[in-house]
């Protein structure tokens, strides 16, 4: 497991980057912001930004303030505020999310619920995460 900060530490603008050929089997949390350019087979919690590049590929949940998938994701998504789904992005699971943008050539499968409601739940799933211990 990946470990960034402490719990109550205050949000990180550094990024962890989960290189092209890296595979990570377990759960990924980061106080910061993560990209993801291999495989995490395994929950990701960031209290920043999670970045699927084109090459990368999540099975599991993602929990973050904004995503943005431009590669495969496969389990539910949970967004604070935004969600992006880019040209090339795949996503195989339910969204909640507050704000949606889907570009064209994008594909996905599931359920998606938006709005305040659908913030609401996302922050709910935040609270239900373990915190970062060391």
């Amino acid at each position: 497991m990946l470990k960034n900060l402490a719990p109550g530490a205050p949000k990180s603008e550094e990024t962890t980057i989960i290189s092209l050929g890296v595979k990570i089997e377990g759960k990924v949390r980061s106080n910061g912001n993560i990209r993801v350019d291999g495989e995490i087979q395994g929950d990701i919690t960031s209290q920043g930004n999670v970045t699927i590049g084109e090459n990368g590929e999540v099975n599991g949940q993602v929990n973050a303030d904004v995503i943005t998938i431009g590669g495969k994701v496969t389990g539910t998504v949970n967004s604070k505020n935004k969600l992006i789904l880019e040209e090339k992005g795949t996503l195989n699971g339910d969204i909640f999310t507050k704000s949606l943008i889907v570009k064209d050539g994008a594909q996905f499968e599931g359920k998606c619920k938006m709005g305040d409601s659908a913030a609401a739940e996302s922050r709910e799933a935040f609270k239900q995460t373990k915190p970062i211990t060391k």
